[in-house]
């Protein structure tokens, strides 16, 4: 009987779909216990993603579910969160201190790749995971000014340097290292090291997830970072315009090739707002996005509007998510982070580094 009941629990949590992956609450995994007592039902859940804005609107829709169940009067739902590592290419393995690495592409420049990988990143730690940041374009850095940083990272060891800290986040860049206006002329070789040498040199401290900010393109460093550096995920930025989908297309195509499984797609400056009559106009064209993931079959994340604020609030050093953190657009933000998150959480996890390594001794 007490099988019978548990049966019918797992039945009816089938029946919930978890919105940030599209998947039932078993199917995920996410189910970890089901206790029977009497009338009083006890569940708990772990999830593989962050969710701090969402974890208790699921809790009472796990509650009021279950309430319906003959013979149970009582209900209690109990809700942690697990990140872990998840695998990344054949031959790699994920680096010491980061579970996961994020690269955040586009096939080209100008459609607010930068701005979007900031604003996820801020997204993922609002929602409480440990975040960092590397700001992979090499030849034009921007993420110190976004996120309103300067000057060189500390060394302890003269070694190795010391991720400087904004909004809770952990960031590197080359822009740390050289003057605003000093020009990046390097051959592909000299990129493709340095940024090695930011992510092997960096103590990072216990991140979740890394968001890599690629330069656009398909070019040595995304190649460098598509086989040599370990990503457990992609996310490709476009806008609705042909050509931009045309060369996300170029992006996508290279992460399917390298084995890197691309977590879905964020469709920028989809709509223009008028802020003096409150017209909506699709400068750029419309339904580029949604026709991109159902021709490759990934998610559509989530569209952005074509909104000044979100540039004025990057140029200032305070992005969206901290400058306006109940906001329209943070709260895009913050919904594109945990779906990217939970795709993740549905993938492969690794374990390489949960067992001992074993050395036979003669004795």
């Amino acid at each position: 009987m007490l099988q019978l009941e548990k049966t019918t629990v797992e039945n009816s949590l089938r029946t919930l779909i978890d919105p940030n992956h599209g998947v039932d609450l078993v199917t995920a995994k996410s189910v970890k216990a089901i206790l029977i007592d009497g009338s009083h039902l006890s569940v708990k859940l772990e999830l593989g993603y962050p969710a701090k804005s969402t974890i208790d609107q699921l809790k009472m829709s796990v509650e009021q579910l279950l309430k319906t169940l003959e013979g149970v009067e009582t209900v209690t739902v109990d809700i942690t969160v697990k990140i872990l590592s998840h695998a990344v290419q054949q031959a790699l393995q994920p680096k010491p201190n980061i579970k996961n690495i994020i690269a955040i592409a586009s096939g080209k420049g100008g459609v607010g790749k930068s701005t979007t990988a900031v604003n996820i990143a801020l997204a993922l730690a609002a929602e409480g995971a440990n975040v960092g940041i590397l700001d992979a374009d090499i030849y034009g850095p921007s993420i110190p000014m976004m996120l309103g940083l300067s000057g060189y990272p500390e060394s302890v060891d003269n070694k190795t340097m010391t991720p400087k800290m904004a909004y809770g986040l952990q960031t590197m860049s080359i822009g740390y290292l050289i003057n605003s206006d000093q020009p990046m002329i390097w051959r592909g070789p000299m990129a493709t090291n340095t940024l090695q040498q930011l992510l092997r040199d960096t103590n990072w401290v216990d991140v979740d997830y890394l968001i890599i900010d690629l330069p656009p393109g398909t070019g040595d460093i995304q190649l460098t970072l598509a086989q040599q550096i370990p990503v457990s995920g992609a996310v490709i930025v476009t806008t609705p315009q042909d050509i931009a989908l045309l060369d996300a297309q170029r992006g996508l195509g290279m992460f399917e090739k390298v084995n890197v499984p691309v977590l879905g797609i964020v469709e920028n400056m989809s709509m223009h707002i008028c802020s003096e009559c409150g017209h909506a106009e699709a400068i750029f064209g419309e339904g580029g996005g949604i026709a991109m993931s159902e021709k490759n079959k990934v998610d559509l994340l989530g569209s952005l509007p074509l909104d000044m604020s979100i540039r004025k609030y990057a140029d200032s050093g305070a992005p969206t998510v901290i400058s306006e953190p109940n906001g329209r657009a943070a709260l895009i933000y913050k919904e594109i982070a945990r779906k990217t998150a939970a795709k993740l959480a549905l993938k492969t996890k690794d374990f390489s580094t949960r067992f001992p390594n074993i050395v036979v001794q003669n004795t």
